[in-house]
């Protein structure tokens, strides 16, 4: 999961988010589902054309990317065109760009694996590198559809205004009532826009996502298929697990995000998590704890120093070579940790240097990644929007978001507190959104006996491993594993974790957890 106005860090094979530590703890798994079956009449899916009630799939070019993809060549490509708002099945159409990537394996097992993009607003064909680079394609197809409203579908409910004021608001007081107004100013144009194109902004949902995978299956003619979820994904999956149980065979789920618990203080709850996992690793290294002793207190003491006394510096972006200021407060510092824990090594050489007046490693990863190219015009923050409001900000109040903050952290200034990681300002922007509320349901917990790997990182500070034995709780058939040292989305970063998950899918009753065992800290760097 991403904040509606931040960007995500790059996925490449070292990945974003994904470590939990700790060892492995396994759910009683008992049985599988029915045996898989192939697609109809053997025909390799993504070749012909398929209905599924008012869904239809076509062959065809494969899907728009930013960039080439060599992943992609050689895919079998096509679009599904679904209504865009199913209450009205004669209303307007969207098309989702459909990749079935084949697998490398000669004799591939039936039984295809179809991956669901973080967020939200990631492109899931946009992510085949991660897929692939991961073995998600070994002896399985996999297939990639670009959720409604992302960079490959039609339409794509994406602003690169948003993304551009991300940028530029590293220049700015993280928390400032002036801020927030151009947030929620840069929010609204965003909506004016996208109104005016005829979408129905109503329709960019958990509810109308599901039943897309429903009918992609039914349209594929696959009677069974396998699903693996990423951050954001791991809510559409188990919202897809609840609504439309039938032909899936297995689910992973990597970086959880419930969807009854979805909101500012769960994401207030991950950034303990995570940050507490990584500064106990470096209590636990000697060389690491007698340079930066009690790292917790230390951090503290910088989010209260910043947030009375803001830092202002440059930094040189590496593209263009043009030089931004940059403003280090609490806010700023406390969503770079969220991101840092990709990069935990340097966390606590980075904090000390800048509380010794050095700001620019921190200040540098801060700005830069607002300003890259992959940061801006990619993210459909027309489903950012429809997911955050519809199903998050109407069910949980202002004081409830605020209470995560002070339980997770009690010595933080209230203006930090005010402010979820990842969620600035997000509440005034879903007023500007205005968009109805989901059905209560969908906050429901889901229940099933569907084989289900909940697996994520001992150093997730964006969903927090402790999401992994929550919604296990209700899904007896479920493993659960912390990769320990590891960030937000394990298998973007993990070879174990790719390992494990290539067992689970051969067999999600079992999956191999072994290379857990021998998993080793990360060596912090300590400096001169």
């Amino acid at each position: 999961m991403a904040s509606p106005h931040a960007p995500r860090p790059r996925r490449t094979v070292r990945r974003i988010r994904a470590t939990a530590a700790g060892a492995a703890t396994g759910l009683l798994i008992t049985g599988l589902l029915a045996a898989p079956s192939q697609a109809r009449d053997d025909t390799p899916i993504g070749t012909v054309a398929g209905k599924s009630g008012t869904a239809r799939y076509e062959p065809g070019p494969c899907p728009k990317t930013a960039e080439p993809i060599a992943e992609l060549k050689g895919a079998r490509c096509g679009t599904l065109t679904v209504p865009e708002n199913r209450a009205e099945p004669n209303g307007r159409t969207v098309k989702l760009g459909v990749a079935v990537v084949p697998a490398v394996a000669a004799e591939p097992k039936p039984d295809p694996i179809v991956w669901l993009a973080g967020g939200p607003g990631d492109d899931a064909v946009g992510e085949a590198k991660m897929a692939v680079d991961g073995g998600m394609n070994r002896d399985r197809d996999l297939i990639l559809m670009s959720q409604r409203g992302t960079y490959s579908a039609d339409p794509a409910l994406t602003c690169a205004n948003i993304d551009e004021f991300n940028a530029r608001a590293t220049g700015l007081v993280y928390d400032a009532p002036s801020t927030g107004r151009e947030h929620v100013r840069a929010t609204k144009a965003c909506r004016d826009k996208l109104a005016a194109s005829g979408a129905d902004l109503s329709a960019y949902n958990d509810i109308e996502s599901s039943a897309d995978l429903a009918d992609l299956r039914k349209a594929l003619g696959l009677k069974q298929w396998n699903v693996y979820g990423i951050s954001y994904g791991t809510q559409l999956a188990l919202v897809y697990m609840r609504l439309h149980p039938e032909g899936i065979r297995s689910v992973g789920i990597d970086g959880i995000l419930p969807p009854s618990t979805a909101g500012s203080a769960l994401t207030w709850s991950a950034a303990k998590q995570g940050f507490d996992g990584l500064f106990k690793a470096c209590a636990e290294q000697p060389a690491c704890n007698r340079r930066y002793p009690d790292l917790p207190a230390a951090f503290e003491r910088l989010v209260r120093r910043l947030e009375a006394k803001p830092v202002t510096t440059t930094v040189t972006l590496p593209d263009s070579k043009k030089q931004v200021k940059v403003v280090l407060d609490a806010g700023a510092l406390v969503n770079w940790m969220t991101s840092a824990t990709h990069v935990a090594t340097q966390v606590p050489r980075a904090l000390d240097e800048l509380a010794h007046g050095k700001p620019q490693r921190i200040a540098e990863q801060w700005a830069v990644a607002k300003y890259s190219p992959q940061a801006i015009g990619r993210t459909s923050h027309g489903l950012v929007y429809g997911v955050f409001c519809s199903e998050w900000t109407p069910y949980e109040t202002e004081e409830q978001a605020l209470k995560g903050g002070r339980e997770a952290f009690p010595a933080f200034p209230r203006p930090v507190q005010a402010q979820a990681p990842q969620l600035a300002f997000l509440r005034e922007d879903c007023d500007a959104w205005n968009v109805p509320a989901a059905p209560r349901s969908i906050r429901d917990v889901t229940k099933s006996d569907i084989p289900t790997l909940a697996i994520s990182g001992g150093f997730d500070a964006q969903t927090g491993a402790a999401n992994g034995p929550y919604v296990a709780r209700t899904l007896p058939n479920a493993t659960v594993v912390t990769v320990p040292y590891e960030p937000h989305v394990v298998f973007a970063t993990s070879k174990c974790a790719q390992e494990i998950t290539g067992s689970f899918f051969d067999t999600p009753t079992a999956p191999n957890t072994a290379c857990l065992k021998s998993l080793k800290p990360p060596q912090f760097e300590t400096g001169p």
